[in-house]
């Protein structure tokens, strides 16, 4: 029996009305009671049956942190059909950009377990979603009825290659970039790879690609704007964008928001002594090589020409950075922090590295700090050399 076999076996009796009440009675079990929790239940229940719902129940809670808990609890689930998705305030984000831009149908190529054609549906867009393997179709597919979608999703088993696109205002694609030896970085790897989608893009009136947000800024066609997303402060991934009318812009957006940066092609900041603040800009800010764009607007420059902190000495708020008051500019030396720590009484640590190689976990347990008071270290390189800056953060723009 083959791999996908068992699988699919394992999703349909989920799908039926003995499963689904199963599924309900199994919702937020604690996994340390799960062995109980099971022994119970298959007094009533196939053991198959019992296993798959404990199962999905605990892909269920990890989904909690990425899709909305109503919708997580009423979805499914694979391990790396899990891990792979869209986070759903991306996803919504896309979609409500391709609904602005008049988009009404879409090809959703590698749609995974549905997520970005979930997203897309309650846009109010009609999306055919495409993927080749049997179990991730059918779990988008019963993803689509589990939130009343299905009128919108249209879920296809099929070879993304082979699919004709015509007649829908826009294609997304969404490759996938982990193999079996894990997470696949050069693109013409990705399956199918980058320049296929890229033809498939340009094919159709408009398009979305998603990316690896450490994509090369060389590997972008010149025919495409670049948008690098964060949610939360977390990077999430990059898009390439055809068809919309601005062919090689490069924006940085911040979810919530949302909040887009736009880049205007500005010089490299220039290196200057560390001023009294220190900005950490948003990793989409950084993968966007935007950086100058939130220095001037900072009134700062770099603490050194390959990192990405920006100093300056008057205090400004920004969407873009997160902004500290650096007190101490010290060499880099485990006991010199040691020593500045007991004597500012600093227990709570927190510890923030660019261009540093020391692990901050590692830093903490030698400096073992204790007291009543916070602060923040920057391991980097100022002017070339090994620092530590410290000092605490500013209160976030908008405060």
């Amino acid at each position: 029996m083959n791999d996908v076999t068992d699988p699919l076996r394992a999703l349909a009796p989920l799908l039926t009305p003995e499963g689904r009440a199963l599924l309900d009675e199994v919702r937020g079990t604690d996994p340390a009671k799960e062995l109980a929790v099971a022994t119970r239940l298959r007094r009533d229940h196939p053991a198959e049956l019992v296993s798959a719902a404990l199962a999905q129940a605990r892909l269920r809670q990890r989904a909690a942190a990425k899709f909305a808990a109503p919708d997580a609890e009423r979805m499914f689930f694979t391990p790396n059909g899990f891990e792979q998705s869209t986070r759903a305030a991306v996803a919504e984000y896309r979609a409500g950009r391709m609904r602005d831009l008049g988009v009404t149908s879409v090809a959703d190529l590698c749609c995974g377990i549905g997520g970005d054609a979930v997203a897309l549906a309650r846009a109010g867009i009609r999306v055919l979603a495409v993927d080749r393997d049997p179990l991730t179709a059918a779990v988008a597919r019963a993803n689509a009825a589990a939130l009343g979608l299905d009128a919108l999703i249209e879920v296809r088993e099929a070879d993304v290659t082979e699919v004709d696109t015509a007649g829908y205002d826009a294609v997304f694609a969404d490759p996938a970039r982990r193999g079996g030896r894990g997470r696949v970085f050069d693109p013409e790897a990705y399956s199918p790879p980058l320049s296929w989608a890229i033809g498939a893009a340009r094919s159709a009136p408009l398009a979305a690609l998603k990316i690896a947000p450490g994509v090369p800024h060389e590997a972008v066609p010149e025919d495409a704007a670049a948008e690098w997303i964060s949610d939360g402060g977390d990077v999430k991934e990059a898009v390439l964008w055809f068809g919309t009318g601005d062919a090689g812009a490069v924006t940085a957006t911040l979810l919530p928001g949302p909040r887009v940066l736009r880049g205007r092609g500005l010089p490299n900041p220039p290196v200057r002594p560390v001023g009294r603040y220190l900005y950490e800009p948003d990793g989409a800010v950084v993968r966007a090589h935007l950086v100058a764009e939130v220095a001037e607007e900072l009134g700062g420059g770099l603490v050194d020409e390959t990192i990405a902190y920006v100093t300056a000495d008057e205090a400004r708020t920004t969407p873009y950075a997160s902004g500290y008051e650096i007190t101490d500019q010290l060499p880099f030396g485990v006991k010199k922090l040691k020593a500045l720590l007991r004597e500012r009484e600093v227990g709570t640590l927190t510890v923030k590295k660019r261009g540093s190689a020391v692990e901050p976990e590692e830093l903490r347990r030698k400096v073992k700090p204790q007291g009543r008071n916070a602060a923040t270290v920057f391991l980097t390189r100022v002017a070339g050399a090994p620092a530590m800056l410290i000092g605490h953060p500013l209160p976030p723009a908008g405060m």
